[in-house]
């Protein structure tokens, strides 16, 4: 599972003549030259296409912390008309791929005149658009005791104070494990953001490495790795630092 990875690690430091040549994962010779032309080969510096992926996966992160709290906690915790209906249909929409969304996604944010910009990428997430991650906190929070909403509202709290001050405090294992998966999943994106950026300048990290790769046959593999490298060490600094939530999250909501 591993062998792909230390492949593309060994080739970015690998002439690009001599990258197929030469499958072992030991370079016979070792040439940082790929990532100096990679960091500097596209229309902006490749920092540049790092910035605007962290500015998406922090606001999708804000906004599925905030939003799907919110909605778990209303589903969890509140008795109104209609709740299991609204719950189902909830859980329906992540049986529905991109693919069906994208077309009057884009309908709609080309008449608010958002496209080319973080907004279609970003905005949605404050609206509880993520239902995995709903119902991952309500199954959290449904075993939390009940008591202490209670002891809260005897207290004086309402809803909103039980919420942020007893209730999210709680969920912090639930929290990392949504807001790993929201940068994991918001980093990675390929065909939203494609769709919605057209300004070069705008790229993320996944559109840019597209732009390496040239349809005629002259793609420039050894800078390719070596920016895939580099993209790819974000994920795995902020999956390492939550892992301990990520784990704790998974076996405390009942998902197996």
């Amino acid at each position: 599972m591993i062998y792909p990875l230390l492949w593309m690690l060994s080739s970015s430091v690998k002439p690009t003549e001599i990258i197929f040549r030469d499958p072992s994962l030991w370079p016979s010779s070792f040439d940082l030259g790929n990532y100096v032309e990679g960091w500097t080969a596209l229309g902006a510096p490749f920092h540049q296409y790092l910035l605007n992926s962290a500015i998406i996966a922090v606001g999708c992160i804000v906004g599925n912390l905030l939003s799907c709290s919110l909605a778990a906690y209303a589903f969890a915790r509140l008795e109104f008309r209609g709740r299991k209906l609204m719950f189902a249909a909830m859980l329906v929409t992540i049986m529905l791929p991109i693919h069906v969304l994208i077309v009057p996604q884009y309908v709609l944010f080309s008449q608010l005149d958002w496209i080319n910009t973080f907004l279609p990428l970003i905005v949605p997430k404050f609206l509880a658009t993520d239902a995995f991650f709903i119902f991952l906190m309500v199954q959290f929070i449904r075993t939390l005791p009940i008591e202490l909403d209670e002891a809260a509202r005897i207290d004086g709290c309402g809803h909103f104070r039980i919420y942020w001050r007893i209730i999210m405090p709680l969920c912090t294992p639930a929290l990392a494990t949504t807001a790993v998966f929201t940068f994991i999943w918001s980093w990675n994106d390929f065909f939203s953001q494609l769709i919605f950026l057209t300004d070069q300048d705008l790229y993320t990290v996944p559109v840019a490495l597209r732009s390496f790769v040239d349809g005629q046959g002259a793609t420039s593999w050894g800078p390719l790795f070596a920016m895939s490298i580099v993209g790819l060490a974000p994920i795995f600094g902020f999956f390492l630092a939550g892992q301990r939530y990520l784990t704790q999250g998974i076996a405390t909501t009942g998902i197996k």
